[in-house]
């Protein structure tokens, strides 16, 4: 997120300002989006949501034109799809809501039969299963770490800073409606024009420095790349699972999933220990009911990352604090954050020049429902 807004600065010859990211892990091992899984969806439940992955599937597609650089290669969308199985009738209704609302925000999610499911993807197993969901234009996966290194290496040439250092203290002005310097851990204090909090799982800490209460906290989500005794005969596109599991194709008989365990509590933000027992008692055998031929696989990649989980309605919070003018809000995404950073970047760049969104309004997702504990919730959240 913050990457993204800084390339969109440095690239808007309106923008006067200077910029500097403060970033605490310049090695990114540890940041969220380091651990993720590079996916690229339009099922949503919110319109909004929609329309922000399809701007981020043109901008990656596109991404030479959008930085305006020749030396940026051309990157595509591995268009797999997502397919979401429902096995209740609760589920089908989710699904056929959530189908109307793509439909109207232009996506091309079709729903599908058993019978159609299995006529087109014949490894599923499929007798608990009454509907599916899938989309297979600009929804798959992509090469989230090229985006993010080739707008980190633009704005840096077009005069952004980028500091290793971490925030430690926020100062406010006399009037508590401005921020008006940050102080970091090397021991220097900055005055401050404007601060976007861009700060992943952190966000509530951050936020809590300048008083201000943010529903965000870490949840940790497991990841698995296994290679499959026998692979399947085609693409495998990421299938959601009734019990929540997913998978999908890596490609050359390689796959990947993930999950996240029943209880699902904030954790510390150096948690990032493996569970597995996880894996053996619950993924794999989920895994191999719903597609048989993954039996025999054998695990060759782990790890596990954070979600910025919102626990208010599992999206986007954005936009400035309604109190204190110059702190703006990147946060909570909620596991949706890489595919979501061109249009989050783009936004908020604009907000920072003009004052007001000059392409896609992002103002439903401001802080200030927050304040007033009036959710708008995600129900495609994996």
């Amino acid at each position: 997120m913050g990457a993204s807004t800084a390339c969109f600065l440095s690239q808007n010859p309106d923008f006067d300002g200077t910029v500097l990211v403060v970033e605490r892990d310049p090695s990114y091992e540890f940041a969220s989006t380091s651990h993720t899984n590079s996916c690229m969806r339009q099922q949503f439940s919110t319109g909004l949501n929609v329309r922000i992955s399809q701007f981020a599937a043109d901008y990656v597609k596109n991404l030479a034109s959008y930085l305006n650089d020749s030396r940026v290669p051309k990157l595509d969308i591995q268009n797999f799809g997502y397919m979401y199985l429902a096995d209740s009738e609760e589920m089908v209704t989710t699904l056929r809501s959530n189908h109307a609302v793509q439909q109207a925000a232009g996506a091309a999610t079709k729903l599908l039969s058993r019978s159609e499911i299995a006529a087109a993807y014949p490894f599923y197993a499929l007798d608990d299963i009454l509907l599916g969901s899938i989309n297979t234009v600009d929804e798959g996966f992509f090469d989230g770490q090229a985006v993010f290194d080739w707008q980190r290496r633009i704005s840096r040439e077009a005069g952004v800073d980028y500091i290793a250092a971490e925030v430690t203290a926020l100062t406010k002005n006399k009037a508590a409606n401005r921020i008006q310097s940050v102080t970091l851990s090397t021991g220097q204090t900055l005055s401050c024009g404007q601060l976007v909090n861009a700060t992943g799982p952190r966000a509530a800490r951050t936020a809590a420095m300048a008083g201000i209460s943010l529903p965000v906290e870490p949840r940790k989500r497991f990841t698995w790349v296994f290679r499959a005794e026998h692979p399947l005969e085609q693409p495998l596109p990421l299938t959601v699972d009734p019990c929540g599991v997913h998978v999908r194709e890596v490609g050359g008989g390689t796959y990947m999933a993930g999950a996240h365990t029943e209880e699902d509590p904030a954790v510390a933000f150096d948690d990032f220990a493996l569970d597995h027992g996880f894996w053996q008692d619950h993924v794999w055998p989920m895994i191999a009911t719903r597609i048989p031929q993954f039996e025999a696989i054998k695990v060759i990649s782990e790890w596990a990352g954070h979600y910025a989980y919102n626990t208010l309605d599992q999206n986007a919070i954005t936009g400035p604090h309604p109190e204190i003018s110059n702190f703006l809000f990147l946060n909570g995404f909620s596991g949706h954050g890489l595919q979501q950073s061109p249009a989050m970047g783009r936004g908020t760049a604009e907000w920072l020049t003009y004052g007001s969104y000059r392409s896609l309004d992002l103002s439903a997702f401001h802080y200030e429902r927050v304040t007033r504990n009036a959710p708008i919730r995600e129900q495609a959240v994996i």
